[in-house]
């Protein structure tokens, strides 16, 4: 019956491809059944053993139609369904048409699971996971205990809907002119994103149980310091004491509303902004920070090794943030604090596979700021870029009214700090916070900076006008931001369409840039039959595992791919590459 199947999906050019697991990370998962469809309301379910030999005979059998690179093969997520394939052998050569992608290419900031989308476009409610293995907590099931007459209809429905769904937002790309976007780049991007994922990364868990007891000790003098600072002892964890400590007992001023409950706000924010008015804020600042990066990273990252392969498999999301760039979790890369160094020590951790090989890491320098000059045209902020000039210092000579040579450390930072409040379109009270200036001085650095970049002043002003006119805004590749917000009454929401509307084009396009090298890089790597994996994407980043004897090569390789991966562009586009025995050493 397989073999009959085959012979008729061979003679398929699109299918829709499912597989039903029994575990939700792909790295661990083993199949309990395959789905397949190709026109509506009909599909097919095989439902695979346990047994690891029984398996791979069906496995092989559909071999034949899962590594045909003439057949597209569509999916929901279908990044899990590859990683769950290459458990097994298989390597899904794509093309792939993924709908939860191209519905998030369509519509950045909504939901993207298939019973959303298929209630959205389809007006069918589909059978929900759910009923079938219960919700999350100890007594859920996993796929393999359900009867197989169940896990037939639902694997089956999911794999129909899937390629309907298919049929319906295909032509929705056309028609907004996204299809190019999606053929291009996200599509081939999944198979980019199930190799570096399934890759994974090795991690010293020895380092993080040492560093884990000196957190813990430094948390403790700092717990012991905040005490005395307060002259009482208290639960620095509870918002609720630190608000008692510090503005009953401390009698600092407080001036915002309280919470629902009536208690004082403490959150971060709001004792960032009292750093300096009493001792013990900053403590309190840093005993937070540190327990959070004991918590989030040192003592959670050796519970996160996979104990087949003993590395850890960060998972990549494509259709998450709304401005295109990918986004981690488990763990959540991005948001390791590598500003101080307590934070970037946690980078220590994250090691090559062995001593004959060490970390690449290739950083994108001031990407953003080139963007923003490419995007706007902006001579002043151009010419600096081509001549190779330090770019915060060019806008203090600029901004200032004095010798590029003659640029303090002071000036160059307050230029740098007005350099980013204008990309992520910061107004002169975030700018007097951020450098502890009055608004009319800030107003005026401001006023003094479009004066000398009046090429960006007016790329501001034509983004947002034309975000107000078509209700939304494009990055150079054409993604596009839906901003629902741009008209609003509410003069809050419409200046956060209004900073989305500037910021958007800048993000998403360093965000394609970084993609498109992706791309070219995987794609060498593959043809060329190097030893090194790319393995790692953050911010502005890209880290791979490298044998020692390619590290020379690759260097060249990369700097080039990453530099090249939009040809178009006037702004000269810089990448700094390292290398290291650990990902600290090598940033």
């Amino acid at each position: 019956e397989i073999k009959k199947l085959v012979e008729e999906l061979l003679q398929q050019d699109t299918l829709c491809f499912d597989t039903e697991t029994d575990n939700i990370d792909a790295t661990l998962a083993n199949l309990v059944g395959i789905s397949f469809a190709y026109k509506k309301g009909i599909a097919w379910y095989i439902s695979i053993p346990a047994d690891r030999k029984i398996a791979m005979e069906i496995v092989d059998l559909l071999r034949p139609v899962l590594e045909n690179n003439r057949i597209i093969l569509v999916g929901q997520n279908i990044k899990f369904d590859a990683m769950v394939m290459k458990n097994y052998g298989v390597e899904l050569p794509g093309p792939f048409f993924d709908t939860m992608i191209a519905h998030y290419l369509l519509e950045p900031e909504m939901r993207h699971n298939m019973d959303y989308l298929s209630e959205s476009y389809l007006d069918y409610k589909p059978v929900s996971i759910t009923s079938l293995i219960g919700k999350k907590g100890a007594g859920q099931k996993t796929m393999r205990d359900i009867e197989v007459n169940d896990v037939k209809e639902y694997a089956a429905e999911d794999a129909d809907i899937t390629m309907q769904l298919k049929n319906h937002l295909e032509p929705l790309l056309i028609k907004e002119n996204l299809y190019e976007l999606f053929n291009n780049l996200e599509a081939p991007l999944l198979k980019v994103l199930a190799d570096m994922e399934y890759e994974g990364i090795r991690v010293d868990v020895d380092f993080l149980n040492i560093y884990s007891v000196q957190l813990k000790e430094e948390i403790k003098l700092l717990e012991h310091k905040i005490y005395e600072l307060a002259g009482a002892s208290f639960n620095i964890a509870s918002p609720k004491q630190v608000g008692e400590i510090l503005f009953d007992k401390l009698k600092i001023p407080y001036k915002w509303r309280k919470t629902k409950s009536g208690q004082y706000a403490t959150d971060e924010e709001k004792l960032a902004e009292l750093d300096g008015q009493h001792a013990i804020i900053s403590e309190i600042l840093n005993h937070r920070g540190l327990s959070k990066l004991k918590s989030t990273y040192v003592d959670a990252l050796p519970n996160m090794v996979n104990p087949n392969t003993k590395r850890i498999h960060s998972s990549f999301n494509q259709a998450l943030t709304a401005t295109g760039r990918l986004s981690s979790n488990n763990p959540n890369l991005q948001n390791i604090p590598i500003r101080t160094e307590e934070g970037a020590k946690v980078r220590e951790a994250f090691i090559p596979r062995d001593e004959n090989h060490v970390l690449v890491a290739a950083d994108y320098s001031q990407i953003e700021l080139r963007i923003i000059a490419e995007i706007s045209g902006d001579e002043g902020m151009l010419e600096a870029f081509q001549k190779g000039q330090d770019i915060h210092r060019a806008t203090a000579a600029k901004v200032f009214g004095i010798p590029y040579e003659e640029v303090s450390k002071e000036q160059r930072y307050r230029a740098k700090t007005v350099n980013f409040s204008i990309i992520y379109g910061a107004g002169s009270t975030n700018l007097s916070k951020q450098l502890g200036i009055s608004r009319n001085e800030s107003k005026a650095l401001i006023d003094a900076y479009f004066l000398q970049y009046h090429g960006l002043k007016s790329y501001m002003e034509k983004t947002v006008d034309m975000a107000r006119k078509k209700g939304y805004v494009m990055t150079l590749m054409g993604r596009k931001r839906i901003l629902r917000d741009i008209h609003s009454n509410s003069s809050l929401e419409k200046s956060n369409a209004e900073r989305m509307a500037i910021n958007t084009p800048i993000q998403g396009s360093a965000a394609d840039l970084i993609k498109m090298a992706m791309l070219s890089i995987h794609k060498e790597l593959k043809n060329g039959n190097w030893g090194a994996r790319m393995i790692l994407q953050v911010h502005d980043e890209l880290v791979f595992d490298v044998p020692k004897a390619e590290v020379e090569k690759l260097s060249v390789l990369i700097r080039d791919k990453m530099c090249h991966a939009m040809p178009s562009l006037k702004v000269p586009i810089e990448v700094e590459v390292k290398s290291g025995n650990n990902w600290l050493e090598a940033h």
